[in-house]
Formats: C-alpha cells, structure tokens, sequence
C-alpha cells in the first residue's frame, strides 16, 4: 500500500545522519594505494566565532566535489581545520577582557558544530589548529632550517607599520594604503625585521605558473604581474663631483643616448646625500615625507600625479659623457630594480609627460620606418621599437640588435651588464603582536643572533599576559619570556619577541593534514607522498597573491629541505565568487548580513546547501534571494512527497526493466540516462551545481507528470523505480541528509556515502529521431523526421528538395536557409 505525506521533518533526518556519520566515522580515511587518492580542501577558516554564508557557500562547493569522488571511488581526503592566530583574537581579549586562546578555541568548538550541522564531510581526526603548539613547534624548526640554508635574515628596512594594530605589514597586506586587516592608514617606519628570501624563488614561481593547467588564468596573470620579471641592462653613472655611482635598470639601453635626465626613488640613499647642507636640503625632504605617505595611501590601480624635485645633484652617461640632472620622482620604485632610472622623454610617456611639466629637454634617438619624430612638435612619446639616430655608433642599428650592441659595450668596457630583475620582494615576516608563532631565534651580545635548540622547540607562549588597550604586545617586556641563554656561550641572552605573520602558518598546512598526529617530524613521507598534491583547492580570489603565493613557495622550501617532493600545493584551484545582497558584498558593515543558523532552523541544512549550489556557477557572485531559498525547500519537498507516495514501487526489490521499451516507459527511461550523463558533466567537468541541479529537476518534472492521473501512459513499474533512485542518487552531493534517509526509506542497507555513482547506458540516451519545421518565408509549410546526428548540410538539402517545400519555392530563388538545431528550418526565398 502507497504512503502519502507532505512532511519532511528535516530536523530530525539532518540529526540523524550526522550523529551516524560522526558516531561510524564515514568520513575517515587513510593511504591506500590500492586506489586513486582525491585531496580535495577549502581554505580554511579563521575562527572567528560564527560562520557566514561565504563559508557556507566555499564549503558546500568542496563538500558536493568530496562526495561525489568518494561515490567514483576514489579515496577521498577531506580535511578542515583552524587558521588559529591573528589580530582579532587579540581585539576580542581587549574588548572583552579574556585570553586570545581562550576566545580563539571557544570559537572554534562553536563553529565545529555549525560546519558538522551542514552535514560536511570532514575527516575530523585530521583536524589542526595553528594556535596549538604541536602544529607551531614545526613551524619553528622549518624557520630555523631555512635560517642555517640562508633562506631567512634580519635587516633594517622602512616597513609598513599599521597603528592601529601595532604591527608591521608585508607590501601585499597593505590595499589601498590602508592594513588589509582594520583597513586603516599605513605609515613608514625603520625597523629590524626577518624576511624570507623568495626573491631566490621568483624564477621557479613564475615559470611554473606555465604550468598550473587547473588554475584560472586571472589568478595566474595577478601573480606573473607581481613576480614582475623584467630583462634589461644595469648601467653605472657616475656622480659629478662625488665617487658615488648612480646604477640604473633599464629594459631599453637602445634609448640611452637621449637620457636628459635621471629619476631615483625618494627612498633612495642618495637623496639625502646629495642634498645635505644644500639649499635644497629642506624642500626635497618635505617631498620625500610627502611622496612616501602618498604612495602607501595609493589606491590600487590610481597613479600618483606625476611629481619630483631638482636634488642638485648630475649622473655623467657614461655612453655619451653628457651631464644628466638627478630628480628625486614619485613614481619611481625603490623596492624595483636599483631604486634608479634613466629618463628618456622622447620614448617613454611618463618621462614625455614629466619632462614637460618641469620644461626638461626631449631628445629622438629612435625612429619609426614611416614619418619621422621631431622633439619640438611631439605630443607624446613614440615607445614602439625603430631606428637608432643621433647614438653615436650606433645610429642606423634597429633597436633590438642596438640593445645587444649598447649593452655589449658596457660590459666590455666595465660600466654596464645584462640584468634580469623582479618587482617581488622578499617577505617580511616579523610582527610584533602577542598572539602569533614565536620566532625562534635568541639575541646574545656576544655570538650575535642564534637559533634556539632544536630541542627546546616548541617555544610557547606564555598564557599569563593581559593585553591592555595599546594593543602592544606584552611579549616585549615581559622578562620572564624573553630572558633566556645563549645556546651558544651559555650566556645572559634575549629571546626574539616579535613572532611570525600568520600567513606563514597557512602556507604549509595542507601538508600537515596528510599526518597531523606525527609527533616525530614535521611530515611523514610516506603519507605526502601519497596525498600531495591537493587535487582541487577552493577559495576565494582575494588570496591570489597572498596565500597562494605564499603556499607556493613554502612548498618549494619543504622539497629543497627534503620533506616534499612535489614543487606546487595545488594541482587546480576553484576561485568561488561572494555573496551578495542588496548590491553589495554581504557583511556587518553593510546590514545584510544574513545568517545560516536562522536559515538552517527555519528550513534545514540541505535547503541552505541547495540554494547556494543552484543560485549561480561557483565561479560567479551569488546573488541572495529568499525565494530561490523557499523554491528549494519546496522542490525537496516536492521530491519527498513522491517517493512516499509510490514507495511500494520504489521498494520492490522484484521489479526490472523489459528489455524493449516503447511510448512514456522508453520516454522516462531515456531521460533518466540523460540525466544521469549531464550530471556527471557538469559536476566532474565544470563544476556547474546550477545546471546539474536543474537537470534533476526536469527529471522529477518528467516523472511526476508521467505518473500523474492526468498521464495517458503510464510507465512501467521498473523504469518509475529507476528513476525515481537515480534522483535519490545524483542529489546526494547535495543534499546528503535528505538523500540518505530516503535510499534508507526504499529499503537499501548502508550508507549512500559510499554506494557507487550511477553510470548512464550511452545506448539508452539516445533520441531516435527528431520532428525539424520547415518554414518558408516564416511559415511553416512541412516537417521533417531526421536523425538528431544529421549534419546541416543534410538538413539544408532535405528541407529544399521536401516535395511540400517545392511547391512554395518554385519559381524563386532561395536566398538563405537558416537552421535552428533540432527545432527548425527557415528557407527565404523571393
């Protein structure tokens, strides 16, 4: 007898399978290589206290892409964890007046059980928090490793300091000017700090993103364009009346017989030493005060107005021997090349349109094959290659063999050489907050800095600090923690109170989840090995630059130190777009904020998941909608109330499907299989959640109106009951709690976790023949019944030569026959 109810009671189904799930471990997993491994990770979350519809969003994505590959039979590694330091944990202990940790791990608990509720496949024995000291006492032997292999040193530099949080910021984590944190202003200060060389790595970093295949080409071009690899020429000036020399890169020595003046950034050492005790000396300074607060406040994208300042000072080109002024500029980059360039106004548009406000002299060495330049009537500068003039020996060479020659004469006569430099810099990763990794290194007045002890690791922070509301860090001053001896004379020493950016603890952590409870090394071979690397990484595009820059190259560091083989993290990346609500990003800034737990209360997980998946591609901003999330719960409903209404057929483990199939039977059993085929598409191939969704759709659509009282066939029992599972199946990425309980309901033992993912029969997808409309002139004047593998040529001439057709052609000439695929065919003729 056939049951009929309205009611999904998704509170209890979703309970249910999540106590199963946790209580059977269904998610655990370890090497086998005996089958084809699947990393699949999001990045992980900062536990900030509750998760946001992002979350929700990034991690349904990864969790849909993790069930399904389980389901092909891979073994699936789906881990999360905790990017567990950072500065608002501090924020909080200052507001609140409670320990970061203590805040940081009350967060965590709750948001476990917020990402358990959304029925997430974690494997939640593998979980790791960055804040624990068996995860950052790695970190500190790795930072020690890289420290002996000179990869790591201390310097005094001008760095990013952000007030307001008390710190200093890498050159990526200031946008806009501003900390790309509490998105307040940044100002320069001096101060020793430790870098990491990834300068040695920009080479290998940029070569391989030739490589990345699985990568979108955005992300790709954001990090060759901050790798900035150019290829040029240094060349040596000398200062007038100094034995200073002035160096300068150029990627376009062809020009440097028209150099009128220099450009040198306001950083630059040589700025102050030229105008110093100068009558020059005061206005130059208030420019370089000026231009470097500007430059840090930049926008990203805007160009500074052109400004610069006469330093009094002249270079001599060695090439021609002319006297060249010295202009401090403030488009000039300290961090890029020598901090130094030669200006040529006649072939570079930002030098032309300098040269022109402070009335310097244009000079033409090159000139294009058609109408000659003349300096005196130029609007802009001409930058494309030509012909050398007015360059001494080498006038009448075309540019690119005049570089070859320019730069050949400096090195043979000693002021000049070939150069390949690069706009990355190294990382500086030295903080001075408390709530972070401490930097393992000890200060002796004696032998200098030291690592500490491989033995002494971790080094922990101290758990009885308050942090009052400077935001300063207690570290600094709290002599218990920083008093210390010399691992190498034994004697009174200061232990390194400044502690690690945070970026460094995400950039390994996908490494560490393959083995994150081996307490004898950082990683275990064995397991990377097997489980590197991630096969799909998910996340969002604002990390192009930092994070995934980063993690490339940490990951480099780990092979060159023997811990990894692989030299990238993430064979393909999936760069998620954001949510958006009333136009905007949604956020607590904006009021529209909307938040999953009321969501999951009111209508259940799957119904969140659902709605996320459908609304929009993953790679595409998704815009809110509270009818699409009441249009998704009503469609699972829809599904429910029809498997409860024909479970007896859905049941009977006797029924089958008679090998020939006509009318609605044959209609619902190919439509199935179709399904069935462009869900595996679009899930395996593209990620496309939305159409997948809307196929399966169509299929219950199919099936409700051919089993309806108002169906004029109805099917056979067993192509109702394929049916009807193969939906239970091809939405069980997406709503796994729904589908469980009803591949429960139909009588199967087991969970669907693991049960195989239905494979298509190619035959039975296919359409035996087509109905084609045949208009003439726009009206409709035959039919034609044809294969759906007909070509349009065939098409065209079936249509023209249709004895029905002919009697409406006769006699004109037919102008043009449109095809319209598998729906019709419009001949014009007049």
């Amino acid at each position: 007898m056939s049951q009929d109810t309205s009611h999904y009671d998704f509170a209890a189904i979703e309970a249910k399978w999540q106590d199963k799930w946790l209580q059977d471990k269904t998610f655990k997993v370890s090497e086998d290589k005996t089958k084809e491994k699947y990393y699949l990770l999001e990045m992980f979350p900062y536990p900030s206290g509750r998760i946001h519809m992002g979350h929700v969003r990034n991690y349904t994505i990864g969790d849909v892409v993790a069930r399904f590959k389980r389901k092909q039979g891979y073994n699936v590694l789906h881990p999360m964890g905790w990017d567990a330091f950072g500065l608002p944990a501090e924020n909080a202990a200052i507001k609140n007046g409670i320990h970061p940790a203590k805040w940081t791990y009350e967060n965590m608990d709750y948001m476990r059980t917020q990402l358990s509720q959304m029925g997430l496949s974690y494997d939640w024995d593998r979980e790791i928090a960055t804040c624990n000291p068996k995860y950052y006492k790695w970190e500190q032997q790795f930072f020690i490793e890289c420290y002996e292999k000179d990869l790591i040193y201390q310097k005094i530099t001008v760095v990013n300091w952000c007030e307001t949080c008390q710190t200093v910021l890498a050159r990526e984590q200031v946008i806009d000017g501003c900390c790309w944190r509490c998105d307040q202003g940044v100002e320069p200060r001096k101060m020793n700090g430790w870098f990491f060389k990834i300068t040695d790595y920009a080479e290998e970093l940029l070569a391989e993103c030739d490589h990345l295949d699985g990568w979108p080409e955005k992300v790709l071009t954001m990090q060759r364009n901050w790798i900035g690899k150019s290829v040029g020429a240094d060349i040596d000036f000398k200062v007038e009346g100094r034995d200073d020399v002035l160096t300068i890169f150029t990627t376009r020595p062809d020009t440097i017989y028209g150099a009128t003046f220099m450009s040198i950034a306001p950083e630059h050492p040589l700025v102050a030493e030229l105008t110093k005790g100068t009558s020059r000396e005061a206005e130059v300074a208030d420019f370089v005060k000026k231009t470097i607060i500007a430059k840090q406040r930049q926008k990203a994208g805007d160009e500074l107005d052109k400004e610069g300042v006469f330093t009094g000072g002249y270079g001599i080109n060695p090439y021609t021997g002319d006297r060249v002024p010295i202009y401090a500029a403030n488009f000039v980059l300290m961090e890029y090349g020598t901090g130094a360039v030669m200006a040529v106004p006649a072939h570079d548009q930002r030098d032309f349109e300098f040269a022109k406000k402070y009335n310097i002299d244009i000079k033409v060495v090159v000139q294009p094959a058609k109408e000659p330049l003349e300096a005196s009537s130029m609007e802009e500068a001409y930058t494309d290659p030509g012909v050398l003039v007015n360059s001494g020996e080498f006038s009448d060479l075309k540019s690119a063999k005049a570089k070859k020659a320019i730069t050949h004469k400096g090195e043979q006569e000693g002021f000049g050489r070939r150069q390949t430099t690069y706009r990355l810099r190294d990382w500086g990763i030295s903080r001075q907050r408390y709530w972070g990794t401490p930097i393992p290194m000890i200060h002796c007045q004696e032998c200098g800095v030291q690592p500490a002890p491989l033995e002494s690791l971790p080094i922990t922070l101290p758990m009885d600090v308050t942090i009052d509301k400077s935001g300063q860090s207690p570290l600094h001053t709290l002599e218990s923690y920083y008093a210390t001896s010399c691992p190498k004379c034994g004697g009174a020493a200061r232990r390194e109170t400044d502690t690690l950016d945070t970026f460094v603890e995400s950039s390994w952590y996908f490494a560490r989840y393959t083995c994150p409870t081996n307490t004898e090394t950082p990683l275990d071979r064995e397991a990377v090995d097997y489980w590197l690397p991630v096969d799909q990484y998910i996340g969002g595009v604002e990390h192009a630059i930092l994070h995934l820059l980063y993690s490339r190259f940490f990951t480099k560091i780990l092979r060159d130190l023997g811990y990894l083989t692989v030299g990238e993290p993430f064979k393909n990346l999936l760069t998620q777009g954001m949510v958006i609500k009333d136009g905007f990003k949604m956020s607590k800034s904006k009021g529209n904020v909307v938040d999953p737990a009321i969501l999951i209360e009111k209508y259940g997980a799957d119904t969140v998941r659902l709605f996320s998946l459908f609304a929009a591609p993953p790679e595409r901003d998704l815009e809110w909608s509270d009818q699409g999330v009441d249009g998704a719960y009503r469609f699972l409903n829809k599904v429910h109330r029809f498997i409860m209404k024909h479970l007896d057929i859905i049941k009977d483990k006797n029924l089958n499907i008679p090998e020939v199939l006509s009318g609605s039977s044959k209609d619902l059993h190919r439509k199935t299989h179709q399904t069935i085929a462009k869900v595996t598409a679009d899930i395996d191939d593209k990620f496309h959640f939305n159409t997948a969704i809307a196929a399966v759709m169509e299929l219950n659509n199919t099936l409700a109106s051919l089993t309806s009282p108002e169906s004029q066939e109805y099917p056979e029992p067993g192509v109702i009951q394929e049916a009807a599972l193969a939906i239970i199946q091809l939405l069980s990425p997406m709503v796994p709690h729904f589908s469980e309980e009803l591949w429960q309901l139909v009588g199967n033992e087991g969970t669907l976790t693991h049960s195989p993912w239905p494979v298509f029969d190619e035959e039975a997808t296919r359409v035996d023949e087509i109905t084609l409309v045949i208009q003439v002139n726009g009206k409709v004047r035959s039919r034609l019944q044809v294969l759906p593998t007909i070509s349009e040529d065939e098409i065209k001439q079936m249509a023209s030569e249709d004895e029905r057709v002919l009697k409406f052609t006769a006699g004109k000439q037919i102008r043009k026959i449109i095809v319209i695929k598998n729906k019709l065919v419009n001949i014009v003729a007049n």
